[in-house]
């Protein structure tokens, strides 16, 4: 349906909805004649009731149910919950059932693996997955390294200290937490146990087991530190002394699962840059599309105190993504280091000694035991010594960046976000905000956010970017003067300073929440009334009219060239503003779904002249033969340079700037290097004399004819949705990698056949819009669908949306939730 027909709805119902959208009272059913809220026609309340008989289950004489464990779920188009409760326990029960029903084999995956248990039902020596293509968040070689990992984690009790602590998760997170596990047991039970359960991944598997509160809080822990710590799990758990520094890429076990890095685009407009003056706000993340780091979209709505609708990351009942009735906001990942490293000097004689001011202090050791399966069926138990310092765990880094043990050297990381459960309380407050400014108090107050930059917007026109997150107090000065490599933090924002010196250690701020992290003041913010956007790349360009430069390095690059894609967001924006002036919903909505490719526009002209000008039309391959090009300057001349899926010489454009990146030089591949003064419109002017551009269109033709594509092929015959049978087994599906400069971020995992299933990219998007009236037009898509089961209804029914360009209407206010064809009611007490 048309924005403009949604907005002219959202008008006429006015003052019916004013108080609706605020509160979520339970739905009316549509009717003639006057109905008491509540009430339902016969057959809509029969359904109801046939499953609150269903799902209450019964009381022994006698006994009370506890308060707050009560819950509506009600369905709307593509299963996505509204849940409803009159208490924060009862919307995080509604949440944890309705979240288990979708998608339980990844989240008892998820806690098999932060309960250290993987060894114990899966083999040791395998990476871990939870299914084919299907991998954990865990960055390790092998399950066994992963639960050495993670038991040293618990044995540490730093959750529960940070459960204890003043900035732990408030009372009300604890509730919504306690109502989670419920709801997540209850449906394992309600389904008769593993044995019965519809999704065959883990039908069956004895680690499907009830959940505690424990197992939720190390989830969340897990996953604040995954960009920390959780980058090197089997380095800390195969430190040992006296380990080369080639050991990090020597442990045993096949390589870790590759994993994109995590990002997003996120534009938000305000009052100057929106059609209607209000707030207009456009999410983007782009995150795995299998595995614990999915997005589940839900409304949460607890009568008289919370409603909010976004999306929400596997197991963290609250969303992340989202907006209220009068706030909208989405998080990019952040360019800031969320970790540091220490060079230990080590005693004389004794490699689990190091210096610090000259006195030696002895490394902790922790006996780590964990059980192990063997193919036989019985299991043993697997000890194995790990270490730590003052500064934390030992490690002998990544494949990428490999650390010694030696006799002199060892190395520590201090991860900023090791006992941060502060995120909680984060997204509860973001989850009650009203303004740009509460989003700000929020993010502020408890700088929680783990490793994301937020935008926001709201009705009354404020833009807001703030990259308030958890960050280590690692200023410029104490790079300068404690680093141990001064390039590569300069380079890439990650200090290693030198740990023999006590005034080495991380610094402290009065308005941080704790020692050791950077205050907000530090922290780069920006307020707008025309727009703030970011793409992963540091802050510097959030509005090229206003550059942010006073924030330390650890944060981000200052004056350094823009990805593709940021450069792509840019251009877009502003001549968006300079040719229409404002910009609608519509505009925003299709500068992400039209799939305009910065890259292609920059590169494409220059590239079908030479492959016109080639001699005796042969284009020249790596292995010194030559490749008749065929039609490919014509195909490259008339391509429309969008990565639609239907798009003809999409996939030809891809495959060639895929190959001139690998092997180009960065240095000499444009006439016209990038120039801070112009960091928008540079680098520009694409080097064909370059050598490696006329082999790599030649590789390019022969790779395609090869895999039997036909030069002028779209994208979307080889990059695709992979589905459930019955066919189509597969969707075309639009978009680009990184290099390409496409906002709609895709990635794929290539296979030998030259096919492209998609692992990575655009999942939860949501397009926001404030208006008149106090109900928002929202349009939402969840890119991969709601459920992994794949004998779900809600699997694969989003597939292909994405392709056509759409995003469906979402349901916020109880007049767009009651009026939903074929809606169901799940009611849920205990």
């Amino acid at each position: 349906m048309p924005l403009s027909r949604l907005r002219r709805e959202a008008g006429a119902r006015g003052a019916r909805d004013r108080e609706a959208s605020r509160t979520a009272v339970p739905s009316r059913a549509r009717g003639t004649g006057p109905r008491r809220p509540g009430r339902l026609p016969a057959a809509a309340l029969a359904a109801v009731l046939t499953l609150t008989l269903a799902l209450t289950g019964s009381v022994p004489p006698g006994t009370e149910r506890r308060p707050g464990t009560a819950a509506d779920i009600r369905y709307t188009e593509y299963g996505v919950p509204h849940i409803i409760s009159d208490t924060y326990r009862g919307v995080g029960y509604g949440y944890g059932y309705a979240q288990a029903k979708d998608n339980l084999c990844v989240l008892a995956s998820v806690y098999l693996t932060v309960g250290a248990q993987r060894s114990r039902y899966l083999e040791p020596q395998a990476a871990p997955r939870q299914g084919p293509a299907d991998p954990t968040f865990a960055t390790a070689r092998t399950n066994l390294d992963s639960d050495l990992y993670y038991q040293q984690v618990n044995d540490s009790r730093v959750v529960e200290r940070a459960l204890r602590s003043p900035a732990g998760p408030r009372a009300e997170v604890r509730e919504i937490v306690r109502g989670y596990v419920a709801g997540y047991n209850r449906y394992l039970r309600d389904t008769g146990g593993a044995a019965r359960i519809s999704d065959p991944v883990c039908r069956g598997a004895a680690w499907v087991r009830p959940i505690s509160e424990l197992d939720f809080y190390r989830h969340y822990h897990a996953l604040a530190t995954v960009s920390g710590q959780g980058t090197m799990i089997s380095g800390i758990a195969a430190a040992h002394p006296n380990s080369p520094a080639t050991s990090a890429s020597r442990t045993s076990g096949p390589s870790p699962t590759p994993h994109p890095p995590l990002g997003s685009n996120a534009i938000a407009l305000g009052s100057a840059g929106s059609a209607n003056g209000r707030g207009l706000l456009l999410a983007n993340p782009h995150y795995p599309w299998q595995g614990a780091e999915r997005f589940w979209q839900v409304q949460l709505t607890v009568r008289g105190k919370m409603n909010v609708s976004g999306g929400s990351l596997l197991g963290v009942p609250l969303v992340q993504i989202g907006h209220t009735a009068d706030a909208a906001w989405s998080h990019t990942v952040s360019t800031a280091t969320t970790y540091g490293l220490y060079r230990l000097r080590l005693q004389p004689g004794s490699p689990t000694t190091y210096l610090v001011d000259g006195r030696p202090e002895r490394m902790k050791s922790r006996q780590v035991t964990v059980r192990v399966a063997h193919p036989d069926g019985s299991t043993s138990q697997v000890r194995r010594t790990l270490w730590t310092t003052r500064y934390g765990p030992v490690t002998l880094g990544t494949d990428q960046k490999p650390l010694p043990w030696d006799t002199t050297t060892a190395y520590a990381v201090r991860d900023a976000n090791t006992g941060n459960l502060r995120g909680l309380n984060t997204w509860f407050d973001l989850d009650h905000a009203r303004s740009t400014q509460a989003v700000s108090q929020a993010l502020a107050g408890n700088l929680g956010l783990p490793w994301v930059n937020t935008l926001a917007t709201d009705r009354h026109g404020t833009a807001l970017f703030a990259g308030y997150q958890s960050v280590p107090h690692i200023t410029d000065d104490l790079a300068a003067r404690c680093a141990t490599d001064h390039d590569a933090f300069r380079d890439t924002g990650l200090a290693t300073l030198d740990g023999a010196r006590s005034s080495c250690a991380w610094g402290k701020d009065p308005d941080a929440p704790l020692p050791g992290l950077l205050g907000a003041s530090r922290l780069p913010h920006l307020q707008r009334t025309d727009y703030v956007a970011n793409s992963n790349d540091s802050a510097w360009l959030t509005n090229p009219a206003t550059p942010l430069t006073s924030y330390p390095r650890i944060v981000g690059p200052i004056g350094t060239e823009r990805t593709p894609r940021t450069r792509m967001g840019i251009t877009a924006i502003q001549e968006a503003l300079r040719t229409k002036g404002r910009i609608s919903p519509e505009t925003l909505q299709s500068l992400l779904t039209s799939n305009r490719s910065l890259t292609a526009e920059l590169t494409t002209p220059a590239l079908a002249d030479l492959c016109a000008s080639l001699p005796d039309g042969k284009a020249p391959t790596s292995d010194g033969d030559t490749v008749p090009v065929g039609t490919a300057c014509e195909v490259l001349a008339s391509w429309d340079k969008h990565f639609t899926a239907n798009s003809p010489g999409s996939l030809l454009f891809a495959t060639l700037w895929t190959r001139i990146t690998l092997t180009a030089d960065e240095d000499t591949l444009w006439k016209t290097p990038f120039d801070p003064a112009h960091p928008v419109s540079t680098p520009h002017t694409l080097n064909t004399a370059a050598p490696e551009v006329r082999t790599a269109l030649g590789d390019t033709i022969r790779e395609l004819q090869t895999t039997g594509s036909p030069l002028n092929a779209p994208i979307g015959t080889r990059q695709y949705i992979p589905k459930p049978t019955p066919s189509p087994a597969r969707v075309p599906a639009p978009g680009a990698d990184e290099p390409l400069g496409v906002l709609n971020l895709i990635v794929t995992d290539p296979a030998p056949s030259g096919d492209h299933p998609i692992v990575h990219g655009s999942s939860f998007i949501q397009l926001v819009s404030f208006n008149p009236t106090p109900c928002p037009t929202t349009h939402s898509l969840l890119t991969y669908s709601q459920s992994t089961d794949r004998t779900s209804p809600h699997h694969a029914d989003q597939a292909g949306l994405l392709g056509k360009g759409e995003l469906p209407r979402e349901r916020f206010c109880e007049g767009e939730i009651e009026g939903v064809e074929g809606g169901r009611v799940v009611k849920l007490v205990e």
